[in-house]
């Protein structure tokens, strides 16, 4: 990691990709009441009269939406954008576009427009969704297969840095005053500007150069500037080995990857990762943090030094299962961490339920909260990354992230208007309908997942073809599983 400029890259590729995902996810929860404060005067100066109840709510729930489908339709761009241009030359038109969007944003102000709140918001969104599948994408293709794991983990480490980014830059202290939110909501333009200047300096990824397009030279100098002196015949000859098997075949496309049977068992593992992570809770807890810490009986005004808490959590829950994820293996972490958070989510339904016959059950729960971000940062979170990338060999891989961007970014459009009127119907048993859906991925990971440690993507593949969940009258070889 040391040998060559491999940390350098990583932290760079991160600064641009599922860092300012991570920002946009906290930054705009604290300045919400001034931003509709803005749309109702600015409403009132153009048409003489305030907004209606209803014309207020309307107005706000599109820009709450308006990232959430801007993160849509970055997500299913990926494959056309990356084939065009490349995983480098892709990072960086999208920071050059989340420049844009930033300046929409802060002028919108100046305009006296909540139009182009929306539209910097669209913008925005759709940054995030291209470049957070762009940075897993670029990350797992610059790796070492021994490191594989360790290096797209990075890309989780960096989304909870830029949320706990977001959540300080957010505290009355620094830039959450009615004065400054323009200004707030465009802090993650500072770090684009950073990999704009620094990311034409390294290669293109390592994988995409040789499986792609054929240059067995400009891969071996791109390992040897990230990784330090060496030939790297051993991951060279298995990058080969690769292209030869896809010889002739060009880049799936999104119908192709679902009309293909002999990956239906990676598709259904990335639904079953990216339902459970969305609907395991965490997000609720992200997004809704003030409303699930009031339920719990904290006191107002400390919600938010909690909030910090669970974010402080989360990124050093990550960074240590970085040094784990290569020895203890993908699935044992899935299973384990979904399992554990199944169980952690039916106890803080029991002291939310018990919340008003103690003063000390609050503490309780919260300190289960934190336990819970803890499984999740050590669990899914931390290998969602690596397995979405290492299950599909290369001519899948740019349109299985298009289906993984789609589902992730339409759950979370989904979820995110659904939670609140779960909270407020079902308040305290919310967290039951969590905790089924964690046994569920649970037991999907215990009992069909193959280990793809250590692995290159053909033999993950094969594994996966050889998945017989019942016995079978064949004589093929097939994979055992659990079941």
């Amino acid at each position: 990691m040391v040998q060559g400029k491999a940390l350098l890259f990583i932290f760079v590729l991160g600064l641009g990709g599922t860092f300012q995902l991570g920002n946009h996810l906290t930054l705009i929860s604290s300045p919400t009441m001034f931003i509709k404060e803005f749309i109702n005067s600015s409403w009132t100066q153009r048409y003489g009269g305030a907004p209606g109840e209803s014309t207020a709510g309307m107005i706000w729930s599109a820009v709450v939406a308006s990232f959430g489908l801007g993160g849509l339709i970055g997500a299913i761009s990926v494959q056309w954008v990356t084939n065009y241009l490349g995983r480098k030359r892709a990072m960086i038109w999208n920071n050059a576009i989340n420049i844009v969007a930033s300046s929409t944003m802060y002028t919108s102000r100046l305009a006296n427009s909540f139009e182009m709140i929306m539209l910097s918001r669209f913008l925005f969104g759709f940054t995030s969704g291209l470049g957070g599948s762009v940075h897993v994408l670029y990350l797992g293709e610059s790796s070492l297969k021994e490191l594989r794991g360790m290096v797209t983990l990075t890309a989780a480490i960096f989304l909870a840095t830029g949320k706990l980014t977001g959540q300080i830059m957010g505290l009355s202290e620094l830039l959450g005053r009615e004065e400054f939110w323009n200004i707030l909501l465009c802090v993650p333009a500072f770090f684009s500007v950073i990999q704009m200047a620094t990311l034409p300096f390294f290669p293109e990824a390592p994988r995409y150069l040789l499986i792609e397009k054929g240059d067995t030279e400009q891969c071996r100098k791109a390992l040897q500037f990230l990784w330090g002196p060496g030939e790297y015949q051993k991951e060279i000859e298995e990058m080969l080995v690769e292209q030869e098997a896809l010889r002739g075949q060009r880049n799936k496309t999104l119908w192709h990857l679902l009309k293909d049977r002999s990956v239906r068992w990676q598709l259904l593992t990335l639904v079953v990762l990216n339902e459970g992570i969305q609907f395991c809770g965490n997000p609720g807890i992200s997004m809704f943090s003030f409303s699930i810490f009031q339920e719990a009986g904290i006191p107002v005004d400390k919600i938010r030094y909690v909030t910090l808490g669970v974010g402080i959590s989360e990124m050093f829950t990550n960074l240590t299962c970085g040094l784990l994820i290569d020895r203890v293996g993908r699935r044992v972490m899935l299973w384990a961490g979904f399992g554990a958070m199944a169980t952690i989510m039916v106890l803080i339904t029991t002291m939310l339920l018990l919340k008003d016959y103690s003063f000390w059950i609050p503490y309780i729960t919260v300190s289960l909260i934190f336990l819970f971000i803890i499984c999740y940062g050590g669990g899914p979170a931390s290998v969602s990354p690596p397995l979405s990338h290492e299950m599909f060999v290369q001519s899948y891989r740019s349109a299985a992230f298009v289906f993984n961007g789609f589902i992730k970014w339409a759950n979370f459009s989904i979820f995110g208007f659904i939670f609140s009127f779960l909270l407020a119907g079902l308040k305290s048993f919310t967290f039951l309908f969590f905790s089924c859906v964690c046994l569920a991925a649970s037991l999907y990971f215990f009992f069909i997942l193959p280990e793809t440690k250590g692995k290159t993507p053909l033999e993950i593949s094969e594994d996966f073809r050889n998945i017989r969940v019942c016995s079978s009258t064949t004589n093929d070889i097939c994979l055992e599983t659990k079941l």
